[in-house]
């Protein structure tokens, strides 16, 4: 009684102003509804440095069609230059007419020269763009970026598309690849350890490829008579106070990851009576732990259980029927895979890349001590490396 009493007592107008405030609420939003003759929806960016400051060049989506034959997302490349990568984005206006929306953008591509800087003076706008997702991959390239955005892909019409494909979470599981993301690459920048790593790309001709019909909005360019390209990612870069100070080859990179305990299913290769043979990684957990009681003593921990995958030579059919594993071929992988950590390890010392972050386990740990072996750790440090090996029985 007394709620309906009071419901009758607030007045008419009351009631009008808020219906005013609720639909001028829903007409002003656009619900995330993206008007594609007004938009330029970025799927990438690449940066590269010039004399006077950055050369962007931007993946904008154009759509293909709505049947089965033509759809599918095209895509055309834009390149703009300027002092800084907000002058570059404003230059996408003069050019194209359309709105640049960040919020679909999932990849970052360096070019080689520009990830030599400081990487941070390209995406300080990035990290200031309230629609950019945090989630987007970062990734270093090979030449120029802006050349790499802008082949053809032999996998999907666009490049980035096929790019990011490299970032799967199979991808991950294998050990071939080491994505990063800008909030994860931003943590690793401006914490203690200011050392970071970003997934290193290569392209490769696909000869005999046929022509997809990709960028084809970019018409008389004559990109269609490119041949096509596929695109590797088997290396990582080692980042130091932003700037690029190393490469982690194929095997390093795995190294990287069995600490890391991300591989399953993943391959590696071991020798068995001089004859190579090929291992499935069942199970995988690794570790980093930094000692500090009297003097800081670092230890790398891998543990793996595989199983015979593969042989490089014709085996009898009782063997092939088997997925044994002999001694012989556990020592060899148990040696191969601590080789592998230990020239990990030496390309971060040469490097001065604390890629482990045992700087910051130290901060963590004891700020005062870290004051004092901060110099020190990592890179005065011999490491003790612990690798284990064993098969299912």
């Amino acid at each position: 009684m007394q709620a309906r009493r009071f419901i009758k007592t607030i007045p008419m107008k009351l009631y009008l102003i808020l219906l005013a405030v609720i639909l001028f609420a829903f007409f002003s939003n656009d619900f995330g509804l993206v008007d594609i003759q007004k938009t330029a929806v970025i799927l990438a960016a690449g940066i590269d440095k010039t004399e006077t400051g950055f050369a962007l060049t931007s993946q904008i989506a154009v759509p293909k069609g709505s049947d089965r034959t033509t759809g599918g997302t095209s895509s055309v490349e834009i390149e703009t230059e300027g002092k800084t990568v907000s002058d570059c984005i404003t230059m996408l206006y003069s050019k194209t007419g359309w709105v640049p929306k960040l919020v679909f953008c999932n990849l970052l591509l360096f070019g080689e020269e520009a990830a030599q800087g400081d990487v941070f003076e390209g995406l300080n706008y990035f990290l200031r763009n309230e629609y950019m997702p945090d989630s987007c991959y970062l990734a270093v390239c090979e030449g120029k970026a802006g050349e790499m955005l802008s082949s053809q892909s032999a996998i999907d019409d666009a490049s980035s598309l096929a790019i990011t494909k490299l970032f799967s979470d199979a991808a991950v599981k294998s050990g071939k690849v080491m994505p990063n993301t800008l909030k994860d690459f931003t943590i690793s920048y401006y914490g203690v350890s200011k050392s970071g790593y970003l997934p290193f790309l290569r392209m490769i001709d696909q000869e005999g490829a046929q022509e997809s019909g990709g960028n084809e909005a970019s018409g008389g360019s004559g990109k269609q008579s490119d041949p096509q390209k596929i695109y590797t990612v088997e290396e990582t870069a080692l980042f130091r106070d932003g700037r690029m100070v190393g490469l982690l080859p194929e095997h390093e990179t795995l190294a990287f990851s069995l600490l890391k305990g991300e591989v399953f299913a993943g391959t590696f290769d071991a020798e068995e009576e001089g004859k190579a043979v090929t291992l499935t990684v069942l199970e995988n957990s690794g570790g980093v732990s930094l000692e500090v009681k009297d003097t800081p003593k670092v230890k790398l921990s891998l543990s793996l259980t595989v199983r015979l995958c593969c042989r490089g030579i014709s085996a009898p059919i009782d063997d092939v029927s088997s997925d044994r594993t002999s001694e012989e071929t556990l020592g060899s992988a148990k040696t191969i895979l601590t080789g592998y950590v230990e020239r990990m390890w030496e390309i971060c010392r040469e490097s001065e890349c604390d890629l482990l972050e045992l700087r910051q386990s130290l901060y963590r740990s004891s700020p005062k001590k870290y004051a004092e072996w901060k110099d020190t750790i990592p890179f005065s440090l011999d490491p003790e490396i612990d690798t284990k090996v064993e098969t299912k029985s």
